[in-house]
């Protein structure tokens, strides 16, 4: 006898909630057959529950002995979170139960004849996508919720799975086919082709749409930095205050703080978010000549870390005079987003009015931290509050970056008096396909299981 093979035709099971302790747990199950979900929910629940109506239940083995008590809800298809028939068991949330639950349920199955097999990573979540009840963008969303670290990235992500980039790209890929559908109808009578395009307004048609690809770029590579985090490198010569900059912006003693010059050898990381933003600071070992070996490779690291650097924060220090702090030079790349923060001013007479990027703080007692946080978010790009956001991920931006390109190339195509309009009209298809590659209508179906596969298990 061969081994069943999994297929998406296959009922599925899984424990739907984090592994730990917790007071309820709930195990999922979807069936694609309506027959073999209602004679397995008879089974499993000792009746056929109510759709939509909690059941309230005492699970049984087969001995007649209590497996756990809780609640069961059905969903009838299509209306379930995966298109499919759902049943879904509330239980108590030890993991020793959840798996009695699912061990049980796969025993009733096989005694039923029917291939229940454990869920794959994001299944169910694939499920949803396969029976068009999300697109990709928006399955994406759903771990990007799960994954969240901060209410703002929270709201970014539910932005996302509600739909709001989707629509955007949507939008605009119905702009592309109606001028890819103009032009098609022109290639049919060309000698009228440059009267038709020019009473259709074919240019200004795309000169919106590369307009509004550039803002929906721009608002993607935002959304990317939301679900990403964001590396910013404190960087300056010893003992300027670099560790105690961290410490006041994480809010807690994580670097150790000296007057001895070079207490930092190595680098240190820690993940924090600035008006909901996630960031990543990194405090590096203070740039010098140095004769000590240790301090080589951790200035050496610090070099890495400002490769990799989203911002620098390049700190002097406010008593070694004004003139002195600001004209000391560290050989940084040119290319880097870099704000300079006067460090001690606490410990200055009055403290100065400074421009050009120059932001005067005290990590000691606080001053300008406020001001500092909203320069690091300016800097980066972050235009708006992050309640107004959507979550991105970089294989989006990628996708918005080609499609970008074949616009550019069609534009140059439209300046042309002699239109190339076949050209023009397959560099408007190949746009298009890009942001099919979004919600996941041009997906080749290895990418797919790629992305799903990257999914908790129960989602």
């Amino acid at each position: 006898m061969s081994l069943h093979q999994p297929q998406h035709g296959d009922p599925i099971v899984a424990i739907a909630t984090a592994p730990g302790k917790g007071g309820v747990g709930v195990v999922r199950f979807s069936f694609p057959s309506p027959s073999s979900f209602q004679a397995f929910c008879t089974a499993f629940c000792g009746k056929l529950p109510k759709p939509r109506l909690a059941t309230l239940l005492t699970l049984r083995d087969f001995d007649q002995h209590a497996i756990d008590e809780g609640i069961a809800l059905l969903f009838n298809a299509p209306a379930s979170f995966t298109g499919e028939n759902v049943l879904e068991f509330q239980g108590h949330g030890g993991q020793a139960v959840l798996q009695g639950v699912v061990g049980h349920a796969l025993a009733l199955a096989r005694q039923l004849n029917i291939p229940l097999r454990h869920a794959m990573p994001g299944e169910f979540t694939q499920r949803a996508f396969l029976n068009d009840k999300l697109d990709l963008a928006q399955a994406e969303a759903v771990a990007d919720l799960i994954d969240a670290g901060s209410i703002a990235t929270a709201k970014a992500a539910a932005a996302s799975l509600s739909g709001v980039f989707s629509k955007q790209v949507n939008a605009l890929a119905d702009r592309i086919v109606h001028l890819r559908l103009l032009l098609e109808a022109t290639l049919d009578f060309p000698e009228e082709e440059i009267e038709f395009l020019e009473k259709a307004d074919a240019k200004g048609q795309l000169a919106d749409i590369l307009n509004a690809h550039r803002q929906l770029l721009g608002a993607a590579q935002e959304g990317v930095k939301f679900r990403d985090g964001l590396q910013i490198v404190l960087v300056g010569e010893p003992n300027v205050g670099k560790s105690s900059l961290l410490n006041a912006l994480a809010g807690e003693e994580i670097a150790i703080v000296s007057a001895i010059a070079g207490t930092t050898r190595d680098r240190i990381k820690q993940e924090l978010n600035i008006r909901g933003v996630p960031l990543v600071l990194v405090d590096t070992a203070g740039l010098r000549d140095t004769a000590d070996e240790v301090e080589r490779i951790g200035i050496a690291r610090t070099r890495k870390s400002v490769e990799e650097a989203d911002l620098l924060l390049i700190l002097k220090d406010a008593t070694q005079g004004l003139q002195d702090a600001l004209n000391t030079h560290l050989e940084l790349p040119l290319h880097l987003p870099t704000i300079t923060v006067l460090n001690k001013v606490d410990l200055l007479p009055k403290v100065p009015q400074l421009l050009n990027d120059v932001l005067p703080v005290s990590a000691k007692n606080g001053l300008g931290l406020e001001q500092l946080k909203d320069a690091i978010l300016a800097k980066v790009g972050i235009a708006h509050t992050p309640d107004h956001g959507f979550m991105a991920r970089q294989r989006h931006v990628d996708a918005l970056m080609v499609c970008g390109q074949h616009l550019a190339v069609a534009h140059e195509f439209a300046q042309q008096d002699d239109r190339i309009l076949d050209l023009f009209a397959e560099e408007l298809r190949l746009a298009h396909d890009a942001l099919g590659e979004i919600t996941g209508r041009m997906l080749p179906d290895d990418l797919l299981g790629l992305i799903f596969s990257r999914f908790c298990i129960g989602k």
